[in-house]
């Protein structure tokens, strides 16, 4: 077992509103992200949260990679985001493709603070 989790916690995002507040556009692009750099999407799921008056409020989400996943949870009132990318690297290594995704999401999402981690999970074991 080997892999790469990207995770980050991103700050004042100065993006359309739409991608903190709206379950179809946030779901469109991080699936969108994850084909194009090369992942493979088996499925989404992701759930709208609304306020008391029936406002759209956050989104919270996760896109299932037959290399492993993508989780993303939105705080619109803050423009705060939390974004992991996990992908394993079994048959190929997918760090680059990974770190394609999650560039790609911070440059749509344009935070003005970041605060991340790349952390490398498992080792290679060699076959017996």
């Amino acid at each position: 077992m080997n892999g790469l989790h990207l995770i980050a916690d991103l700050y004042r995002c100065q993006c359309r509103d739409e991608l903190l507040l709206d379950r179809e556009t946030l779901e469109r692009l991080c699936v969108d992200e994850c084909a194009t750099a090369g992942l493979t999407p088996l499925g989404s799921y992701f759930y709208q949260f609304a306020h008391d008056d029936g406002a759209k409020a956050g989104v919270t989400g996760t896109v299932v990679l037959a290399e492993s996943h993508l989780a993303i949870h939105t705080w619109p009132e803050t423009g705060n985001v939390t974004l992991d990318v996990y992908v394993c690297n079994f048959s190929r290594d997918n760090g680059d493709l990974a770190r394609q995704v999650y560039r790609r999401i911070l440059e749509a999402l344009a935070p003005i603070e970041t605060v991340d981690h790349e952390v490398v999970r498992g080792k290679i074991l060699e076959a017996a």
